[in-house]
């Protein structure tokens, strides 16, 4: 599967998936969805528009990628894992079809997931892309609106190397007369939704027009205030988010203007339930790994940002913290564009170079070296376990420890926290 093995396992066609989608009865017809694809941010996206619909009173699916701890993180209703007998049951009613399909590991999660949410009787599902768009196994649906978070350099490979090509890519899911909504602007990559939705005839939201960010307060418990101010008339909306860095301010744009547009294609949503449902979103849905404090003495956070745009937004957030010295556990895959990251990261942190336990996973030794180049310094450990040993056993309690670089990093780091508590 690509999660582990990358390329290798990509697909640049829907064949399988439709001849998944008709064997299993097209149950992407039985239920209503939001369609999510884009660089960075569309799983936060997803997993807030999901909070908010279930919190609303609707029973809503997840569908997101990739997992962190359990394989059922990708497919929930109402934020709960599909349970172990589903998957078997599924797996044991297509087993003949999938020894004649021959289909990969994502074409048979996406198939689970809507014959699963079909079963559940689904009213609406949130559904998040896996890479790129046009060719995503999760293509084949009729969305009530879709939405482009932004456009990055990731997967430049399979997607294009240009913001231009992957935003063509990325477009793939706007579908003929249905609203799309776009995260974030920017000139080069406008000009191609602006066509692709012209030539869709589909009305082309650009969220940044609707809202704008009028500020940011201080974490005060488990959550963040943030205050937007909704154009043209001006009306100031405060949202106290459970996802607390301060990066999600992008994404709640992109998900108020989400929300208004649903609104209009008649989702019935109440403002005391929208607010409720960006509040609890860590509760709602389970989402791990975007700016997850671990521990407090030291300060410990983990962030899956994995490309120079995540990486970026990632280090901007430490000047919102005070400590005496950062140390970075730090790992990547093997097919990132590794000297635009490093180049992002602080030269006067303590780096821990590791790499997670699957096989795409860069080798640290390398990383290392790479790392010294750019003049970041630090020792080398073959696993996240041995990284967070030794960095645990560094730290002072005024220091404060990222964890970051990988998905599958911070994957790794929630197995070796499973039963340990750090101090808080």
């Amino acid at each position: 599967m690509y999660q582990r093995i990358g390329g290798a396992a990509y697909k640049a066609d829907l064949k399988t998936t439709l001849a998944l989608d008709r064997a299993t009865d097209y149950p992407h017809t039985a239920f209503r969805s939001v369609h999510i694809a884009g660089t960075n941010g569309k799983g936060s996206v997803s997993h807030m528009l999901a909070s908010v619909l279930h919190e609303c009173g609707m029973k809503t699916g997840l569908y997101t990628s990739p997992h962190l701890k359990d394989f059922r993180e990708r497919i929930r209703v109402n934020g709960e894992p599909i349970s172990r007998k589903d998957v078997i049951d599924f797996v044991h009613r297509y087993r003949d079809l999938f020894e004649k399909l021959q289909p990969s590991f994502f074409e048979m999660t996406v198939a689970l997931a809507f014959w699963y949410f079909k079963n559940c009787g689904v009213e609406i599902a949130v559904v998040e892309t896996g890479m790129g768009g046009r060719l995503d196994s999760t293509n084949i649906i009729e969305p009530l609106c879709s939405v482009i978070t932004n456009i990055g350099m990731d997967h430049t490979r399979f997607l294009g190397d240009t913001p231009e090509k992957i935003a063509a890519e990325k477009a793939g899911i706007i579908k003929k007369g249905i609203p799309v909504v776009i995260g974030e602007y920017r000139e080069d990559t406008a000009r191609v939704f602006w066509r692709v939705a012209s030539e869709k005839q589909s009305p082309l939201h650009f969220a940044g027009r609707y809202y704008e960010p009028a500020g940011i307060s201080g974490i005060e418990g488990s959550s963040r205030v943030f205050t937007f101010r909704k154009k043209p008339a001006g009306q100031i909306i405060r949202i106290e988010s459970g996802l607390t860095a301060t990066y999600q301010s992008k994404n709640l744009i992109t998900v108020l203007n989400t929300l208004d547009v649903l609104q209009e294609k008649g989702i019935p949503l109440r403002q005391e339930a929208v607010l409720k449902g960006l509040r609890n979103v860590v509760e709602n849905t389970g989402i791990m790994g975007r700016w997850q404090v671990m521990g407090r003495r030291p300060l410990v956070v983990a962030d899956m940002a994995h490309n120079e745009e995540g990486i970026k937004e990632v280090i901007g957030q430490l000047t919102n913290y005070t400590y005496r010295r950062l140390h970075v556990v730090l790992g990547m895959m093997q097919d990132k564009d590794h000297e635009k990251i490093l180049r992002f990261l602080p030269g006067q942190a303590r780096y821990y170079f590791t790499r997670a336990s699957i096989p795409r996973s860069m080798d640290a030794e390398e990383l290392a070296s790479l790392a010294r180049k750019t003049g970041l310094t630090g020792e080398v450990y073959q696993r996240v376990a041995e990284a967070m040993d030794a960095v645990l056993g560094a730290a002072s309690e005024d220091d404060m420890i990222l964890i970051t670089g990988s998905t599958f990093v911070v994957a790794d780091l929630l197995e070796w926290m499973d039963g340990k508590k750090l101090p808080s």
